[in-house]
């Protein structure tokens, strides 16, 4: 389990595929603490590090993954937002996020407001999945790349976030523009209860 609070940005150095899956080699700073088995949060998905040197470690994403996310977009220098999972002592800080991310969306506009920026992002609307919870609620919580935010200016096919400029400076945000591809994963709270709801009519 994640919280959404990004704890830093790796470089992707290497993809090397096999099959159907894909082989990351990621750079970052806090490398050495890694271990060989343990959970990642890679722009919002779960990875597992299947493996580690000095200065580098390697995730594997499979098919499903890669056709629900943006990680299959990845080219060598490309920043990745990383988390990982939180301790079970630790704060939540954003929301409670899974790292499985639901579907990608589209950014479509940024809007820079006084120290501020708004970012509009589109996805695919389907009213079965929505009656499932797969949608945003105004001030509700949504996880975009691995980062917690509130909406604003809810709509059934898109929403906004508003951001400081400490997670336009720490996270891959900065990069975004009209036509960037985002990872997005619902709040897991309003799936149970929208679930829970088609038992009660």
């Amino acid at each position: 389990m994640f919280s959404g609070i990004v704890e830093g940005m790796g470089t992707v150095v290497a993809i090397d595929k096999e099959q159907e899956n894909v082989h990351l080699t990621l750079e970052c700073d806090f490398v050495n603490e890694l271990k060989i088995d343990q959970s990642l949060s890679h722009n919002g998905v779960c990875l597992t590090v299947v493996k580690r040197t000095d200065k580098t470690y390697t995730v594997t994403a499979i098919k499903e993954t890669l056709q629900k996310s943006n990680l299959g977009l990845l080219k060598v220098g490309d920043k990745v937002n990383l988390e990982r999972s939180m301790p079970i002592n630790g704060r939540l800080d954003g929301h409670i996020v899974q790292g499985h991310v639901d579907q990608t969306a589209t950014c479509q506009k940024v809007e820079e407001a006084d120290g501020s920026w708004y970012y509009t992002f589109a996805y695919d609307f389907d009213i079965e999945k929505a009656r499932q919870g797969y949608m945003t609620v105004e001030k509700g919580s949504v996880c975009v790349n691995g980062v917690s935010l509130t909406v604003v200016n809810a709509k059934d096919n898109s929403f906004q976030v508003a951001i400081i400029p400490y997670t336009q400076e720490h996270t891959n945000f900065h990069t975004f523009e009209a036509g960037s591809v985002v990872n997005i994963e619902f709040d897991i709270i309003g799936k149970y209860l929208s679930r829970l709801n088609t038992y009660n009519q």
